[in-house]
């Protein structure tokens, strides 16, 4: 038995002693890098070098005392890119949560390392995830550089199944950098095999986005052909905003648009009434990668079409980036048009992304036109942003202009038919959809 003298000194000890949580971030044994790689989840380079030592240890002991202030925000992972893009990602993503956590130098083992601590500790809303630039400088392989990514998705995956991944392709750099395009090119394959199929992720076409003929980053944009300047934060966040949207982290007000005399609205904005997937001939679907239908499908009073790739949107009709990479799919109006019209709509479309607007069945093409063409020159195309499609069909020929820029001068269009949105590769928005008939 302790004399009360005893009790009274342990008492003392404790209370002068330093909690647990201050303790470890007065030293920070947990977030030191391990001194061998012996036990270590994933495979390929941990870099030791002093300077990452330090850098390593003071980001993350920073990171911890931010614990409570970072819940369910949405968490960037990544190297020197991503930490350079600053702790509120420059102001990119007005009124939405974010939390920086990437680390300049780190490589996808050391990512994976990290993990639990830096990432998962904070319930993150969603996590996007841009990294294997480093590895290659290490001189890592690709498989093995996809392989720590999937264990690094598995264990999102297994925190939370329901939660947004958002996996950016790697960034273009250069040879001269140890990274050249083809191995590049290689991980991104990698990459996107490794989450093929999985509706929980989304795939970003980012290197296509800086990359020039060459495969390389474009100095205007990197100018030591690895870092983004301001220019390429730009172009990243632009990007990304139009899938934040969808996922629900941006833009969650209705478009307040009003519908101009004359006009009226084939979207109404609030749900798919109006709008049906047609039945399909199976052999000419399976040919054109298309699901089939054995009979048409009306979606009256739903969000969302059967499959879930057509969704109305606080204003938008999203067609979503499809988790097999590409896919095609139409939506098209219960109505048939006959008379002559004006058809206008807005269309924003994620970088590289494919899709189009059916005109009484005959397709125009509506895509990121700067990247994915076919109108590769058009001086007043707003990449990642709003554009405007104005459609004229007299006497059966449609004129189709882009922000008042031609498209098609004289396309040949039957005399009768309904009007139909593609869904292709890559995520695409239309809003404002609205015709009127000509006497």
């Amino acid at each position: 038995m302790k004399s009360p003298v005893c009790f009274l000194l342990l008492a003392c000890m404790a209370a002068c002693a330093p909690s647990i949580g201050s303790a470890r971030e007065a030293t920070g044994p947990s977030f030191d890098i391990p001194p061998t790689d012996e036990d270590l989840p994933g495979a390929g380079p941990i870099r030791r070098y002093n300077w990452f030592r330090n850098l390593w240890r003071n980001k993350r002991s920073g990171w911890a005392r931010r614990l409570e202030t970072d819940q369910e925000a949405v968490v960037f992972l990544g190297d020197s890119i991503t930490q350079g893009w600053g702790d509120d990602m420059g102001g990119a993503f007005a009124g939405m949560k974010v939390a920086n956590r990437g680390i300049s130098g780190d490589t996808t083992r050391g990512m994976l390392i990290r993990l639990e601590e830096d990432v998962l500790s904070l319930n993150p809303g969603a996590v996007v995830l841009l990294m294997g630039t480093n590895d290659l400088e290490e001189g890592s392989a690709p498989d093995v550089i996809a392989g720590n990514l999937k264990l690094i998705v598995e264990r999102l995956k297994a925190h939370n199944a329901k939660m947004p991944i958002v996996l950016c392709k790697v960034f273009p750099s250069s040879e001269s950098k140890k990274r050249p395009a083809e191995q590049i090119k290689k991980i991104n394959e990698l990459y996107a095999q490794a989450v093929l199929n999985d509706p929980q992720i989304t795939v970003l076409e980012t290197w296509v986005l800086f990359a020039d003929e060459k495969g390389d980053a474009r100095k205007a944009e990197f100018p030591d052909l690895l870092h983004p300047n301001r220019a390429g934060y730009e172009k990243w966040g632009a990007t990304l905003r139009p899938v934040f949207a969808t996922l629900g982290f941006l833009e969650t007000e209705a478009d307040d648009f009003q519908v101009e005399e004359g006009f009226e609205s084939l979207f109404n904005g609030k749900d798919l009434t109006g709008w049906k997937f047609t039945a399909s001939n199976s052999k000419k679907a399976s040919t054109l990668r298309r699901p089939v239908w054995k009979e048409d499908l009306v979606f009256d009073g739903r969000k969302q079409s059967v499959d879930g790739r057509y969704a109305a949107i606080n204003g938008r009709l999203v067609v979503t980036t499809p988790p097999s990479g590409r896919r095609f799919q139409q939506l098209w109006t219960t109505r048939e048009f006959e008379r002559d019209f004006v058809l206008k709509l807005e269309f924003r479309a994620t970088a590289f992304a494919d899709s189009g607007v059916f005109i009484r069945k005959p397709q125009l093409q509506c895509r990121d036109f700067l990247l994915a063409g076919p109108w590769k020159e058009l001086g007043k195309y707003k990449p990642q942003d709003w554009n405007e499609l104005v459609i004229t069909v007299k006497d059966d020929v449609a004129y189709c202009t882009c922000n008042g820029e031609l498209l098609e001068a004289a396309m040949k269009v039957p005399a009768r038919g309904p009007i139909g949105l593609e869904g292709d590769r890559g995520q695409m928005e239309y809003r404002r959809i609205r015709i009127r008939e000509l006497k």
